[in-house]
């Protein structure tokens, strides 16, 4: 039995007789949420390729905007890597290393720049101890556990009819909706302190500055869309189970 023909077996779904189909009305929360997904990520990757066309009058490429950004920050010991992938930049504060993609770590383009002076912005942020990204980096191992267990434990509670499971997925999966949330503070704080710096130390000058500017908010914006995606599956979890005590009666 499928998960959709389960719901509609319990009582969740729309369907026909005899044609073994049941519609799910919540569904509509999980189409939103994909929607605004691609939306932003195709935004992201229209304003990343526009401005990677746009080279910086420094002509310095994303490494050396990095090191020059966490020299100037005192992180004199946090390296620049480069890896492989398209925009898989990140910042690992384990390691304490600023990993940036192949499209950036040798690109002199204004995109590139910004980029780069993002994750030192988390570098910052990390040796700042900024509360946000401490909070975020406990929050990953909890988060990761939620968001593998929530769906087995509700399907387990749906199958079994087993009304304290799809509880206790609900909120497992409320972990993720949290992480999701204490993300967008971190984020728009590393890209306002790029977009500071790059102002400061020069390395961007004029519209560069703003160009820079769109490519982060760009970024964020799938961030936006990841948080507002997991919280309208959330409610569409709360709407499917989360009053069974009362059905049940």
């Amino acid at each position: 039995m499928t998960f959709f023909t389960a719901m509609g077996y319990y009582g969740y779904g729309y369907g026909y007789p005899g044609f073994g189909f049941y519609w799910d009305p919540t569904l509509i929360f999980v189409i939103v949420g994909a929607v605004i997904s691609m939306w932003a990520s195709g935004r992201v990757q229209s304003t990343f390729a526009k401005y990677s066309r746009m080279g910086s009058m420094s002509r310095m490429t994303g490494a050396e905007t990095a090191r020059r950004i966490l020299d100037s920050q005192g992180l004199y010991h946090v390296q620049v890597r480069s890896v492989s992938g398209n925009l898989t930049d990140h910042y690992d504060p384990r390691t304490k290393t600023v990993n940036l993609s192949q499209s950036v770590y040798g690109s002199t383009s204004v995109a590139s720049i910004g980029v780069a002076a993002h994750e030192c912005g988390h570098a910052v942020q990390d040796a700042q101890a900024y509360a946000p990204l401490n909070i975020r980096s406990a929050l990953v191992p909890v988060a990761n556990i939620g968001c593998k267990l929530s769906w087995p434990i509700i399907l387990i509670g749906l199958l079994l009819g087993m009304t304290p499971f799809l509880h206790l997925g609900i909120i497992l999966f409320s972990l993720s909706v949290l992480f999701q949330l204490i993300t967008l503070p971190v984020e728009y704080n590393a890209s306002s302190r790029a977009v500071s710096l790059l102002g400061q130390l020069g390395i961007l000058q004029g519209n560069e500055v703003g160009a820079a500017r769109k490519v982060l908010n760009a970024a964020a914006l799938t961030y936006v869309a990841a948080a507002a995606a997991t919280i309208l599956q959330l409610l569409r979890l709360i709407i499917l189970f989360g009053g069974r005590n009362r059905d049940d009666r």
